[in-house]
């Protein structure tokens, strides 16, 4: 069997250090592990998504339409641009930011309303967490995707201490302490919802 979990959100915001701390926690748990990464324009605010796959055997490092299992989305309109990934009994996992993308900014086009309700109303699984904010009580806004990782414990095969072990060969020891705390208020948070 084979688990499927997405991350998407925009440049700078870290997908890259989630799929590093899950693909982490799988191979420690003696999985085949495939980890992709897509950058559109990522340096300049545009969209990336990384696949993270692992089971016994894993043939290709891409998720396709329906296929995953998790997504966890770094902001809204990333979570409404890729739902059509998620599988039918999947669940989105999004933090509650809005990153206005270059037509919103420059006022050809204007962010959705009531994005988070409009994706509930499908009948999808959505865990939408203020994200930000318990990362910067943490101690770094750019502690928003291990946050989500925290709150994606309760909806995958990993245990909350397979997820910490990873977390801390992840990450530079300067910056473990703030990142403990983000996966803390992320992991306490669906214990709220």
């Amino acid at each position: 069997m084979v688990k499927n979990i997405m991350i998407v959100g925009v440049g700078g915001q870290g997908s890259l250090l989630a799929s590093r701390i899950v693909g982490n926690a799988a191979m420690a748990q003696g999985y085949d592990v495939k980890v992709s990464e897509v950058h559109g324009m990522s340096q300049r605010g545009g969209s990336v998504v990384t696949y993270v796959r692992y089971g016994d055997k894993v043939h290709s490092p891409v998720i396709g339409r329906g296929e995953a299992d998790i997504i966890i989305s770094f902001e809204q309109l990333e979570a409404a641009r890729w739902l059509s990934f998620l599988k039918k009994d999947g669940v989105l996992i999004t933090s509650t930011q809005k990153i206005m993308p270059m037509p919103v900014i420059t006022g050809s086009t204007q962010y959705p309303d009531e994005l988070i309700s409009q994706i509930k109303e499908k009948n999808i699984k959505v865990v939408a967490i203020d994200a930000l904010s318990k990362a910067e009580k943490a101690g770094s806004i750019k502690a928003v995707n291990v946050v989500l990782i925290g709150a994606m414990t309760h909806y995958s095969n990993f245990s909350k201490q397979q997820l910490l072990d990873a977390l801390k060969t992840s990450v530079p020891q300067k910056l473990l302490s703030v990142n403990l705390n983000a996966f803390e208020s992320g992991y306490e948070c669906e214990q709220t919802l």
